[in-house]
């Protein structure tokens, strides 16, 4: 994570974009309500699990042959005017993106693999800017170490319904595909093995 003091003054997310692309590579920042917050490095373990949903999700489109791409940890989604977020996988469907784009303008999916210190984060304030972005449909909260994902989902009325779900499949309509729910938990590691989140 960075050392350096951040920008005291609030900004639009256009006037992040521009920040954030003159910042080194190695360091990741989202913008809430128009502050810039500093995200935290990856342990091993959690950057396993989110490798495991980019996979899982990869497979069911190219299965589905749905025309959608996903991106793991980078890309953004924008919520409003002063909230950039940066899910840890982001499926987009329909026009090819604009290859220089910092930001998906039509996410249809987005993933968050929770750790000990997003767990608040990723199941409350996430889960209401997520929900309010018009082209999101589905918003998977991955535990991997309790084994479970919670789906929300957007009905056909446009409202959310949530779905705990310990195995079997995960249908994602639009766009038309299903993903193992294995799949997307990815391997078990043993705890003892594995450095903490």
């Amino acid at each position: 994570m960075n050392t350096h003091a951040l920008p005291k003054q609030r900004m639009t997310v256009p006037e992040f974009l521009t920040w954030s692309d003159k910042q080194p590579e190695t360091e990741r920042y989202e913008l809430v309500d128009g502050e810039i917050v500093a995200m935290t490095r990856d342990t091993v373990r959690h950057n396993r699990a989110k490798t495991a949903a980019f996979i899982a999700l990869r497979d069911a489109i190219g299965a589905a042959g749905v025309p959608c791409e996903v991106f793991i940890d980078g890309v953004g989604v924008r919520i409003n005017d002063a909230t950039l977020r940066i899910p840890d996988v982001v499926v987009h469907c329909g026009a090819e993106p604009d290859p220089r784009a910092m930001i998906v303008g039509s996410p249809l999916i987005v993933v968050e693999v929770v750790s000990p210190s997003s767990e608040r984060d990723d199941t409350n304030s996430k889960i209401v800017d997520y929900l309010s972005v018009a082209s999101i449909h589905h918003y998977l909260i991955i535990f991997s170490q309790k084994r479970v994902v919670v789906h929300h989902r957007r009905n056909e009325r446009g409202n959310f319904e949530t779905h705990i779900a310990h195995g079997g499949d995960i249908m994602l309509q639009p766009p038309g595909m299903a993903v193992a729910v294995n799949a997307l938990l990815g391997p078990s590691f043993d705890e003892g093995t594995e450095p903490g989140q």
